[in-house]
């Protein structure tokens, strides 16, 4: 009897520590959320707004996400007047933000503050202190999309940085133009075949350019065609459509968990690492190409006198012949008009980073746990920096190069800048002006009637309805 008392006691004893270790790992998981959700994130605000940084009140865990999507699709749902003052069309919520609070302001991405930074001398430390400013990892689901070099940070990135480097070199781009060149002979041949009876033909740019592009990136860089790489395309775009819902949510810490286990000993690259930096090439490589090629057909289509121009300065550098590196290296106004084109029409609208550490920005004190927005579509149209014509197609401001054409070298930042600027900016502009040269000899183009001006940001600046060109035979009426 004596002993079932005890055992009863024994039980009691342990059903009360059971409860208060469950009552206690309750009340400490719950404190952690309440700082998550709430604490922290309002005294992320008060400590921006006492330094006169402004920005909407914390309210929920949504922050502005839900009003800035909702914007989005809003702002999507009809075409814009054909003109270049796209900004309060690509980013209504930002430009939106920047007129009430100006340019010193913040975002809420959930609870976390999210600062526009627009002044050069910050945005270059930004992008020369790359070890302090780092790319945007609060949701690991994205990596499924933002993968290789792209996403990494510290000795990975310098160790696939060093690795890469050299396929980028002029040496290696210039072994790469037979396929440049045979892909956009392709291209040409089908457009050729289209307009040969009528002398015109309407087309939508777009979609030919896309494959044209991902034709290239088979070619120069794996070795087959694009259609035995469809298939990796087609899965790519999976992924892409997944992130960006993913991008649309808020993601609540340690809820889920795909990280990959990195061969961080292995001093070169692993064959996962290999495939996701093919991954990334195949999708940046494809994309920032094709959206410049298809912004530079619209508005030299829009601004024939440049669209003059530059076929004249084709002609005359290569007349009959092949397009040839050096000949495309010295191409000065299709320098130009691809410059202005990327100003305007950037691959990127925005780049983020994040703060995981205090941090001095100038005079300004960035609490751990914000993060910095540079938004260059807004920058490529700051009235301060370009001049009262920042809005409107002149490719004459890039006639004596980048740096005299605007009042500080850190206001054009279609690639970014400083040690992580874009590896492949020079393959995307040696392919663009392959493309161009060889289509500005064989055609003249114009926009169609039933062209409807929706440029949106879907990972790039995507015409999102489209690019119809009707395109007629160089040299017919």
């Amino acid at each position: 009897m004596l002993k079932q008392k005890s055992m009863e006691a024994d039980l009691v004893i342990i059903r009360d520590l059971l409860c208060f270790l469950v009552v206690g790992l309750l009340v400490i998981w719950g404190w952690r959320v309440l700082n998550w959700a709430w604490l922290t994130p309002k005294r992320l605000e008060r400590c921006l707004k006492q330094q006169g940084v402004k920005g909407n009140p914390y309210r929920s865990l949504s922050g502005d996400m839900k009003h800035m999507f909702g914007m989005d699709r809003q702002t999507r749902t009809r075409p814009m007047p054909l003109s270049d003052d796209i900004e309060p069309y690509v980013t209504p919520f930002l430009h939106q933000l920047l007129t009430k609070y100006g340019k010193n302001s913040f975002m809420w991405i959930g609870p976390r503050p999210r600062v526009t930074v627009m002044e050069p001398d910050k945005i270059r430390e930004i992008f020369t202190k790359f070890a302090d400013y780092q790319k945007v990892h609060n949701n690991p689901l994205v990596k499924l999309v933002v993968s290789g070099i792209a996403g990494l940070e510290g000795d990975r990135w310098s160790k696939h940085r060093k690795i890469i480097n050299p396929a980028f070199h002029q040496d290696k781009l210039k072994n790469m133009l037979p396929a440049f060149y045979q892909s956009c002979s392709d291209m040409i041949s089908k457009w050729e075949k289209m307009v040969s009876t009528e002398g015109c033909s309407e087309i939508d740019a777009w979609p030919n350019l896309v494959d044209m592009t991902r034709e290239v990136i088979s070619r120069a860089a794996f070795g087959s065609s694009f259609e035995e790489g469809r298939r990796i395309f087609n899965l790519l775009d999976n992924q892409i459509n997944l992130g960006i819902k993913v991008l649309q949510s808020v993601y609540i810490p340690g809820w889920r968990e795909m990280e990959a286990n990195a061969d961080r000993k292995n001093m070169g690259m692993s064959i996962d690492d290999v495939i996701e930096e093919c991954k990334l090439f195949y999708i940046a490589g494809q994309e920032t190409t094709s959206v410049l090629l298809v912004w530079t057909m619209i508005l030299l289509a829009r601004y024939p006198d440049w669209q003059t121009k530059a076929r004249d300065e084709v002609l005359h550098v290569f007349g009959d012949n092949k397009p040839d590196a050096d000949g495309l290296n010295g191409l000065k106004v299709v320098t130009m008009i691809l410059y202005e084109v990327l100003r305007l029409y950037p691959p990127v609208v925005e780049l983020v980073r994040s703060v995981p550490k205090d941090l001095e920005l100038e005079k300004l004190l960035l609490p751990a746990g914000a993060e910095v927005l540079v938004p260059m579509l807004q920058i490529h149209r700051d009235k301060e920096l370009w001049g009262d014509d920042a809005h409107e197609f002149k490719p004459e401001r890039f006639a004596e190069g980048v740096s005299k054409a605007t009042k500080c070298q850190m206001t054009f930042l279609p690639f970014g800048w400083g040690p992580r600027i874009c590896i492949g900016q020079n393959f995307a502009m040696m392919e663009a002006k392959m493309a161009m040269s060889m289509i500005l000899k064989r055609f003249w183009f114009e926009l169609s009637p039933a062209y409807a001006h929706s440029p949106c940001s879907f990972v790039t600046l995507r015409p999102q309805h489209g690019a119809q060109i009707i395109l007629h035979k160089f040299g017919t009426d």
